[in-house]
């Protein structure tokens, strides 16, 4: 019997990043779960504070050369790949240089969110699915952390709903709390509405004049993860309004065989 695949996209990943507890649950998650049988694949952005040297980062050619069109303009998508240290695993990097190359992640100096994180989402969002594509690799489960993945859940089930690669995966989205909706610009919805979608598809995504990027991306996943211990009162009623599996939130000697079981009975259903 082949390997299930499982593929982990997610912001944030110690030692490459480290800005929230994002980071250390795609650490450990992704190594736990390949060690109890299953196929991994993650991808993250290559943001400019990760050190290609110390880290060993190196392009993958055939994987380069992609195009991804954000608010009609063309920007180049190169992948990088480097081995995660004390595993036998790799981690795939996204890069653009217009998007990733600042020496910050998603802020400035002074605090401020970058006017434009909400075109580095969509670009990384649709990256992902493209790559994933030029991988030839389908994958069973897709679990998604932190709120520059959020598009994914909504992108596969309407931009990508025809591809054969993605017909079994399922989608799981870890909901974490500060999820960044007050980095994102007026025209998220036309921007976001890739592939011949209209912007009253994201509808899910908006709340009145604003963006609430959890609740888009909880109604397109297949199956939620609480990620942190502290939500909104208004994020938590979304997430126990929805009729889908939800895995509660898991303390920290807990949380991996509590994942691991959970993608088991999501792949058994």
């Amino acid at each position: 019997m082949s390997k299930k695949r499982v593929l982990i996209v997610t912001q944030e990943m110690e030692p490459y990043t480290a800005v929230s507890t994002v980071a250390s649950i795609a650490r450990k998650l992704p190594q736990y779960i390949q060690e109890h049988g299953m196929e991994i694949r993650v991808l993250m952005p290559r943001f400019g504070t990760i050190n290609e040297r110390r880290h060993r980062l190196h392009e993958v050619v055939r994987l380069s050369g992609m195009n991804i069109i954000v608010d009609e303009d063309d920007y180049p998508l190169i992948i990088k790949v480097a081995s995660l240290p004390g595993t036998r695993m790799q981690v795939y990097f996204l890069d653009n240089e217009e998007f990733f190359k600042r020496k910050q992640i998603f802020t400035d100096d002074k605090g401020k969110h970058f006017d434009d994180n909400t075109d580095r989402m969509i670009f990384f969002c649709k990256g992902v699915l493209e790559t994933v594509k030029k991988f030839g690799w389908a994958p069973d489960l897709i679990h998604c952390h932190g709120w520059m993945t959020s598009l994914v859940p909504f992108y596969l089930r309407k931009a990508y709903a025809n591809e054969p690669i993605f017909k079994q995966a399922k989608v799981i989205y870890s909901v974490y709390e500060h999820e960044g909706a007050e980095a994102l610009v007026e025209r998220f919805a036309e921007k976001a509405s890739i592939n011949n979608l209209e912007p009253d598809d994201l509808k899910p995504y908006q709340n009145g004049t604003g963006v609430t990027l959890h609740k888009g991306a909880i109604t397109f996943a297949d199956a939620l993860i609480v990620g942190s211990k502290d939500l909104s009162d208004l994020v938590k009623e979304e997430v126990s309004d929805k009729e889908k599996p939800i895995l509660d939130f898991q303390e920290a000697e807990s949380y991996l065989p509590a994942y691991l079981d959970f993608y088991k009975e999501l792949l058994a259903s």
